[in-house]
């Protein structure tokens, strides 16, 4: 399989390799990003049993997914330096050992909940997700924004699987986490050994030019507009994510319907992150991306019109297509900006843990907001739409 508009270093789409390390950058970033992404069960979950307030508890999936993008700087740096295995591997143990911590929380102890989900998740997960979507762009060339949309498509699995486990009394929170964690394991185990890494040749690797990198007006107005749409709320980690289960409930939905939610917003986002990357390889990532952020943004105000199943559902479907779609299109709208494959790695690891500082904001807030017991939605869906 040879593809057009090879790199003139030599890299490019080359076939069994490159696949192999999207299917093993599908499972790694399925199982960090793509668990992360179903914080919105644990939401609920600790909500409704009282462990703390909702802000509280948002603290703990914020710090999650802010540890994850701020770990990029230094995955970053030492994906560039050559130690892509070691990187992904250490970042796996501490992951799955921190998820298995989690699974003996009492949830009555925030602090537990707290170190294992909220620390030691995040700075693990930030260590194996950035290699593995970054890696991709040494692999690909002609075909960079598909292969990078395919990488970040499985975030559908865990919201359904750890819905159905907390609900079960024959398995409840503790044996339903310690089964994802053995899930994961698995999954990441055959991710490690799917990747490949693409460097160059190291001897004879330009350096990264940092004057130039600080300077780069593109580049920083891009990770100036990363950092307020993952914080402020337009995009569905920060408000969908985190509440819209818990929305469901509160305006009378059945709990059983309410939890497939977060299930149908992620069914949803899977043609969002491949058809706009298809697209994004004939016009561009940034011209892609402006109209999927501008809709997903417009869609947080829909909510005021969502007090049904019918109505949700509709907005799950719409929302997730076009917030999924931002998702995939950054890493190469990052990508695009670089001078070459010897400075991928910091570029990411700058613009993602940046980038991370949002979610910092976003999430505590709406929950402040939203409030302990009334539940007032109106604030938070106007703080996150505007």
């Amino acid at each position: 399989y040879v593809a057009e508009g090879n790199l003139s270093k030599g890299l490019g789409d080359v076939g069994h390799k490159a696949w192999s390390t999207v299917l093993g950058g599908f499972l790694v970033a399925m199982v960090t990003f793509g668990y992360t992404n179903a914080f919105g069960v644990y939401q609920d979950f600790y909500t409704r049993s009282g462990a703390a307030s909702p802000s509280r508890i948002s603290w703990i999936g914020s710090i999650q997914m802010f540890l994850l993008l701020a770990m990029s700087l230094p995955a970053g740096k030492l994906l560039d330096m050559g130690h892509f295995r070691q990187t992904t591997v250490i970042g796996s143990i501490l992951y799955v050992f921190s998820l298995f911590m989690l699974s003996i929380a009492h949830t009555d102890k925030y602090y537990q909940i707290f170190l294992s989900q909220g620390v030691g998740m995040g700075i693990g997960a930030g260590l194996i997700y950035l290699p593995a979507v970054a890696i991709q762009s040494r692999h690909w060339q002609a075909h960079r924004a598909f292969a990078m949309g395919v990488v970040t498509i499985g975030n559908i699995l865990f919201p359904i699987m750890l819905n159905q486990l907390f609900k079960n009394p024959s398995v409840g929170f503790e044996w339903g986490v310690r089964a994802s964690a053995f899930l994961v394991l698995g999954l990441l185990i055959i991710g490690n050994l799917l990747m490949s890494d693409n460097q160059p040749d190291l001897t004879n690797r330009p350096k990264p030019d940092m004057k130039y990198l600080m300077t780069d007006v593109p580049y920083w107005l891009s990770i100036l507009a990363l950092t307020e749409v993952d914080g402020i709320g337009i995009i569905k980690l920060d408000f969908s994510d985190f509440y819209i289960q818990l929305f469901g409930i509160v305006h009378g939905v059945d709990e059983n319907t309410a939890f497939y939610f977060l299930a149908i917003l992620s069914a949803a986002s899977l043609p969002g992150r491949l058809l706009p990357n298809i697209v994004a390889d004939r016009f561009g990532p940034l011209n892609t991306l402006l109209p999927c952020v501008g809709i997903s943004g417009a869609m947080i105000f829909a909510l005021y019109g969502t007090l049904n199943v019918g109505s949700l559902m509709a907005f799950a479907i719409i929302y997730g297509f076009f917030s999924g779609a931002y998702f995939s299109l950054v890493p190469p709208l990052v990508a695009s900006l670089a001078k070459g494959p010897h400075e991928i790695g910091i570029r990411f690891g700058i613009a993602y843990a940046l980038a991370g500082l949002g979610f910092l904001v976003g999430p505590p807030s709406d929950g402040q907001l939203i409030g302990i017991r009334n539940f007032v939605w109106s604030k938070a869906i106007i703080f996150s739409g505007v």
